[in-house]
Parts: C-alpha cells; sequence; structure tokens
C-alpha cells in the first residue's frame, strides 16, 4: 500500500516542497497573505533561462523583476519567523508510550474503578456456570467433563503437522531481512525493483499458506489459528519492509547529500565570507537557481527523485548539481548553499533516527536479532525502538499464562456444551436432505440457540487475546505499551468500536492502509477510509472462506453495513445521543455473531 511517489516542485510560502518536474518550463509562486494561509492558490511568476557567453553557466532572469522581488521578500519574512517548522516524514504517525491495558490488575486506575465488582461478579458467574455444567455431566455421563469432541477435534489430527508448518511460517519471514540487506548494500533499490520483490513475497506468502490449510483439510480450529497466524506475520513483514526500505531511500539521499556537501567544501575558496548570509538568503538562492535543474538533469539526482523522503532533499539535490556543472555562484551564495546542505543532512539524519533517543537508527537495526525481536513483539507496526520495561516479572508472566489456558478451557466448555449440538443439529438436516426452505424454517430457533453462547465466546475471545496472551508476550519481551484495547464496551459508533477493539490492527490499518493510500495514491480521507474498511471486510471473509470452505459474503456484506450506521451515529439526530447509540452498537455485537454463524450453518 506505501508505493514510494514523486511530485511537483513548487515554492510555497517560503517554503520549498517536491521534487524536480519534468518539463522545461517552471514558475516561481508567491503568497502575498499571511503563512498560515496554505490552503490559499499562489500566483505565478514565468521565468527564463538565458545561457550565458561562457559554456555551462546560465542567467535567471524574470520578466515581472518586482514581482519577483516582492516574492522573495515574503520569503525572506516567512524563514525569519519563530514558528516552528516541521518536516513530515513517513512512519511517524505512531507515538508509543508505557501503559497497562484496562483489566489489567497492576493498572491503577482498574483497581480503584467503580466498576471492579462488575468485573468480579463476571468471573463469579463464568466460575459458577462451570460447577453446574460439571453437575450436569456428571449426572448425565457420571464424569464431570461429559463429552469431549471439541477436545478430541483439537487434538485429534495433524498437530505435529500443524506446529511444524507454524515454524516454517514463522522463520520464513528473515526473507523481508534479506531483502532489505541487499537495498542497503546496493543490490536492489526499494523504490525499483525492491518494492515489487516484496509485494510478490507478500502474496506468494499469504497464498501458500492459505493452500496448505485447504490442502491438508484441517478442522476449524487448526484453520482459525493458522490462518489468524499467517495473517499476523504477513502484517509485521509488510512494516517492516516498507518502513526499512522507506529508510533506505532516505539513507541514500543523505548519503548523496553529503558527497555534494563533501565536493562543494573543496572547491569553495571563499571562507572569509561571513557565515551570517547563509541564514538571511536561503529562500531566495534556492528561488533563483532551483531553476536550474531543468537544464542540468543528470542520473546522480534523478536517480533517486521517486525517493519519499523529504522534498526538499529534491530541490536541494538538483541545486547543488548546477554548481558541479559549472553554474557561477556568488561567494555569499556558496555558503548559502552549504548551510542549506547541512541543515538538511542534519534533518534527515533525524529521519534515520528512532523516536526515543539517537543510538537507535538506520541501518544498525538491519540485524537478525532486531527483526526475531520485532516478530515477537505484541505490535504489527515496525519502530526502530519501543518503550521497554527494566525488568520481566515472571509472576506475572504465569499470572496470564494460566488464566489463557483457564479461559480457553472455558471456551471449550461453552462450545462443547451451547454450540456443537446446535452444529450438529444442523449438519444432521443437510444429511437427511432437507431443502433450503426447509432447513429456513429452523432458523429463528437456531439462531436464538446460539446468541448467548456466541456472546460469551466473543467477550472470552477478547479476553484471552487482548488481555492475556498479548499481555504476557509483552511482559516477556519487556514491551511497555500495553495498549492493546481502549473502553470498546462504550462505544456509540461502530468506526469508534473499529479504533478501540483492537488497537494492534487499527495502528497497521491506520499507518499502511490509510495514511499510506493518502500520501501514494493521493486519495481523499473518506476515500481512504472507504479503502480500509473494505480491505478490513475482505480480509475478515478470507477467514470465514477458510473456516466453512464456501464463499458466501455474508461476513462482507455485514461489515459493509456498518457505513450507514457510521454515517446516522453523524448525523444531528444521533449527535450526543450515547445511550442510544451504546445501546445500536451491543444489539450488533450480541446478534451479529450468532446470525453470522446461522447463515453458514443454514445455507
Amino acid at each position: 500500500m506505501s508505493k514510494p511517489q514523486s511530485g511537483e516542485a513548487e515554492l510555497l510560502n517560503g517554503q520549498l516542497t517536491g521534487t524536480p518536474p519534468s518539463s522545461s518550463s517552471t514558475s516561481v509562486s508567491s503568497n502575498a497573505t499571511s503563512q498560515h494561509e496554505d490552503s490559499t492558490r499562489h500566483c505565478s511568476i514565468p521565468v527564463k533561462l538565458r545561457e550565458a557567453d561562457q559554456a555551462g553557466q546560465y542567467i535567471l532572469k524574470a520578466e515581472d523583476a518586482e514581482l519577483l522581488q516582492e516574492v522573495l521578500r515574503n520569503n525572506l519574512l516567512l524563514e525569519k519567523s519563530d514558528a516552528p517548522k516541521k518536516r513530515p516524514f513517513l512512519f511517524r504517525d505512531l507515538q508509543f508510550t508505557s501503559q497497562r491495558s484496562a483489566f489489567d490488575r497492576q493498572n491503577p486506575s482498574f483497581s480503584s474503578s467503580q466498576f471492579y465488582g462488575f468485573f468480579t461478579l463476571f468471573w463469579l458467574g463464568v466460575a459458577l456456570m462451570l460447577v453446574k455444567v460439571a453437575a450436569n455431566n456428571f449426572r448425565a455421563y457420571g464424569d464431570p467433563f461429559g463429552t469431549t469432541e471439541i477436545i478430541e477435534l483439537m487434538l485429534s489430527r495433524d498437530v505435529l503437522v500443524l506446529g511444524i508448518t507454524d515454524f516454517i511460517l514463522c522463520w520464513s519471514t528473515l526473507f523481508c531481512l534479506g531483502l532489505q540487506l541487499a537495498i542497503f548494500r546496493g543490490y536492489l533499490r526499494w523504490s525499483g525493483l525492491g518494492w515489487v520483490i516484496q509485494n510478490v513475497w507478500q502474496t506468494a506468502y499469504l497464498a501458500g499458506f492459505i493452500w496448505w490449510t485447504y490442502h491438508r483439510d484441517w478442522p476449524w480450529t487448526h484453520t482459525v489459528f493458522m490462518v489468524l497466524h499467517c495473517l499476523t506475520m504477513l502484517m509485521k513483514q509488510h512494516s517492516y519492509a516498507f518502513y526499512n526500505g522507506y529508510l533506505s531511500e532516505l539513507y541514500k539521499k543523505r548519503d548523496l547529500l553529503k558527497a555534494r556537501l563533501d565536493r562543494l567544501e573543496e572547491h569553495s575558496s571563499q571562507d572569509s565570507v561571513s557565515s551570517s548570509y547563509s541564514s538571511s538568503t536561503p529562500s531566495a538562492l534556492v528561488s533563483e537557481i532551483t531553476n536550474l535543474r531543468k537544464q542540468n538533469k543528470r542520473r546522480s539526482s534523478s536517480e533517486f527523485k521517486s525517493i519519499h523522503a523529504t522534498r526538499d532533499t529534491d530541490h536541494l539535490l538538483s541545486l547543488s548539481e548546477t554548481f558541479e556543472n559549472g553554474t557561477a555562484l556568488e561567494p555569499a551564495q556558496l555558503v548559502s548553499l552549504r548551510g542549506l546542505l547541512t541543515k538538511e543532512i542534519h534533518l534527515l539524519s533525524e529521519g534515520l533516527q528512532g523516536q526515543l533517543s539517537t543510538h537507535n537508527q538506520y541501518p544498525r537495526n538491519l540485524t537478525v536479532g532486531n527483526f526475531c525481536e520485532f516478530i515477537t513483539l505484541p505490535t504489527l507496526v515496525y519502530e526502530l525502538e519501543y518503550p521497554r520495561t527494566e525488568r520481566i516479572d515472571w509472576a506475572y508472566v504465569a499470572e496470564k499464562v494460566v488464566a489463557t489456558f483457564a479461559t480457553i478451557f472455558v471456551m471449550i466448555v461453552v462450545s462443547q456444551y451451547w454450540i456443537y449440538p446446535v452444529v450438529m443439529k444442523t449438519v444432521q438436516m443437510k444429511e437427511q436432505g432437507l431443502t433450503v426452505q426447509q432447513r429456513l424454517q429452523e432458523f429463528p430457533w437456531v439462531l436464538s440457540d446460539l446468541l448467548f453462547p456466541f456472546m460469551m465466546e466473543y467477550l472470552l475471545a477478547f479476553y484471552v487475546i487482548w488481555e492475556c496472551v498479548l499481555n504476557a508476550l509483552a511482559e516477556i519481551t519487556r514491551f511497555a505499551d500495553r495498549g492493546f484495547y481502549a473502553d470498546w464496551w462504550n462505544s456509540v459508533s461502530w468506526d469508534q468500536f473499529a479504533r478501540d477493539w483492537n488497537r494492534p490492527v487499527h495502528n497497521f490499518l491506520l499507518r499502511h492502509v490509510y495514511h499510506s493510500s493518502i500520501s501514494s495514491f493521493h486519495l481523499s480521507r473518506v476515500s481512504a477510509s472507504l479503502m480500509t474498511f473494505l480491505l478490513s471486510a475482505c480480509v475478515h471473509e478470507l477467514i470465514m472462506l477458510c473456516i466453512f470452505r464456501r464463499l458466501r459474503g455474508y461476513l462482507l456484506f455485514l461489515q459493509m453495513t456498518q457505513l450507514p450506521l457510521v454515517w446516522l451515529s453523524r448525523t444531528r439526530f444521533m449527535r450526543g445521543q450515547r445511550l442510544v447509540g451504546n445501546i445500536v452498537f451491543w444489539l450488533g455485537i450480541f446478534t451479529g455473531p450468532s446470525l453470522l454463524c446461522s447463515l453458514y450453518l443454514i445455507i
């Protein structure tokens, strides 16, 4: 989703953005309004390049000299303004912080919450439910465990093959590290063949393991584990490759600027010029000399023009190239150019560093240890560094591991006692040759029988994954940001639920789908949101396809129907109606999973 791009160059409010245009004509844009009115239109000043008497030198000439001077004066005022200007870098849209999950007993806000007693009540009710099930099983079968079809389904087939497949699934991700090392050493370019190879690999990776799951004809328990783990590793690879690929282009541009600066230092003999001049003329200098790049394109700069780094860098590469090609510059201009290059190199160096310290920076992170560490961390978006805890609390890890297996046991009991009989009933209806119309007559009863057990499974699945498993992994890896979910149970709209239910996946979609589609494909915010929502729905439908071996589109349709509900929640009628919005949300959660399963079972 994050394909590199190139853009057109223009001067907006004294700040250069973009990459060199391919045409032979250009213009200098002016804006006489306030520097905060960036969205206003800019008028253009036509300029011409006239070849001087000496070969390789050119003279910049404007048809309206007074207007050009006015533009430069405005640019100088903006350059001297005290307003901080931050250069945007890709993949700097997320900030990891040290925090605890909402239901973690070590979270002070949870232990002091007014609703803490309801948490205790829930698990007390679960314990009493297990006692009731055990008593009924002992009464009916003489054994508190009763029948164990679900456990036999999980352990009777291909457990060893499943483990070997998962081992290969994890270690084959090292392909991404090898590709990034090849890109760093100059064998490939990320913005060229490297990007293509990575996408082909991701497609083959997903298709290969999905095919293997189909080929082995695994039960739904094996299938769910393998498909979800495959999608998790796929998202991790995508984030790692696209972030490091972007950094590789940034690194090459910085090296190119360094080489230009070294050659400028060698040729410059105007050391007596005051360095203070560089802080007062860079905008005017760039405005004049950047136009020369159209006549002086060389492979060294055009080779990197598609790098999605900082847009000012492209101008400096072309600008400094005019000096190397023999364009005459005044001594003060050389000093100003040297200052611009130094400033840009420093800025690119910041982009290559982690957000927490200067130690972790590209390409030091291209190691097997760093890659394996990221694969094990409970996050789907790659960063050079994350906030970490000082030590591992192994008692806390043991607590989460016990909670994981205990919750899975409860889920098995719910499936065995309340869901499995309903599923077998629908299977028998199909074996008896009942038509679709006859089976649909049983649809309301199947739906009602699955409402409460599926709601229970939904809540338990949330708890075991986002509270138990992820917190255990976070503690083992000393990952300090435990914000795996927010208070999704208070959602008043489906877009709020999508943001708060699964924070790791939401962060991945936000960075690599939503923001990347805006920056790379120039989509609007609305179009990017629709694309992100559609991709998420398609992935969920893929999971259902693997489980039921049938493509029906029920889940895709139900998820897309959330869009009108999102629009409705933003209308004047629903705005501020938090109770109504929360009721609509919980009705959807309560009926959605059972409705979906009933459709697949009956039809």
